[in-house]
């Protein structure tokens, strides 16, 4: 299976330990003291990172748009983060054991992000048809995941194309379905596997946007390598896609349940624990005297019946009891043992 290194070491990969990354986007509504609780919040949740996202107003709409839509500008002034602040929680983030990244929408934006050494950068579904900016993206080397959300397959294949003609081949792509929340019945998991097949040598995540945890669940049994969930302090608040991020106590059970999920895949080989080994003598069954057996008597198929436990002569063992003869009497229903016998 496909596997990713990122610039911080941790390895990402198909149907291993998920990379679980806490999408904050803007519910920290501007604020610096919440965006530092929410690190704290998916840090203590058990998430390998918090992604944050790098747009200004300049480089997320035009100016026809703010013209027709003033107060978006001023809610996207309001929730945007200056590289400033961006850089001083990534420091939070390394103080803190979680990673730091972001998504950019612009040039100086990925620079940033290099230049600040995130693990990984992010590029968002919205950019699979902007290949220019792809490529400009991978020629930084540092190590991508690609959301897919929105897109056909052909341009999926695009995007990962013009991404490894850059000489970039550290390359991860998520499943999404960019819509905000998304309905179960709309998800298409099995997705995954198609991507796997298609993209044999990328690590396949998935970018979660349902309610509840189920689904990204169901993602980590197909061997989903990351998992992205958007996270927030209070779903009450008014913010971007803030409705449907999961609060922290639902993040720490995601957590958990995927860390329990891919544990419980184990590997496709049919392995007995000890444990199990020494439960079939509790289990299983064994032959008994289905009658008083005199001693001398040569067991037939009639004198013999199976049952519990399996400390005995095992069903397999039937052509080595029929025919034998007995050193002793045998009462009824006692487990038969290689002593009871010439």
């Amino acid at each position: 299976m496909a596997e990713c290194r990122l610039r911080d070491g941790t390895l990402v990969g198909d149907y291993i330990s998920p990379y679980i990354i806490a999408e904050v986007n803007s519910s920290h509504g501007g604020n610096m003291d919440m965006a530092m609780q929410m690190i704290d919040a998916a840090s203590e949740a058990g998430c390998n990172c918090v992604k944050f996202q790098s747009w200004s107003a300049e480089s997320l709409y035009s100016a026809s748009y703010y013209r027709e839509h003033p107060v978006a500008k001023r809610f996207v002034n309001k929730f945007s983060l200056k590289p400033e602040n961006l850089r001083k929680l990534a420091e939070y983030c390394n103080q803190r054991g979680v990673g730091f990244s972001s998504t950019p929408y612009s040039e100086d934006e990925v620079d940033f992000l290099v230049d600040i050494e995130v693990p990984f950068i992010k590029i968002a579904s919205m950019e699979l048809d902007n290949l220019d900016f792809v490529r400009y993206i991978a020629r930084k080397n540092v190590p991508l995941v690609l959301s897919t959300g929105m897109g056909e397959m052909e341009e999926i294949g695009k995007a990962v194309q013009a991404i490894k003609e850059e000489g970039n081949h550290d390359l991860i792509l998520l499943h999404c379905v960019s819509v905000y929340p998304a309905k179960e019945e709309t998800i298409c998991l099995n997705n995954i596997l198609g991507l796997r097949e298609r993209f044999p040598e990328c690590p396949i995540g998935f970018s979660d946007h349902t309610l509840g945890d189920e689904v990204a669940i169901g993602a980590i049994i197909l061997g989903a390598a990351v998992v992205e969930k958007h996270l927030t302090l209070d779903r009450s608040k008014i913010g971007m896609d803030n409705q449907m991020a999961m609060e922290p106590a639902q993040m720490k059970e995601l957590v958990r349940k995927c860390r329990i999920a891919q544990t419980s895949l184990g590997k496709k080989e049919r392995i007995l624990t000890p444990q199990e080994y020494e439960q079939r003598k509790n289990m299983r069954r064994s032959f008994v005297s289905a009658h008083y057996i005199a001693k001398g008597t040569v067991l037939s198929k009639e004198d013999l019946a199976l049952k519990r436990p399996g400390t005995g002569f095992a069903p397999k063992d039937i052509e080595n009891l029929i025919g034998r003869r007995t050193l002793s009497d045998i009462e009824a229903d006692l487990i038969i043992k290689e002593e009871h016998l010439e």
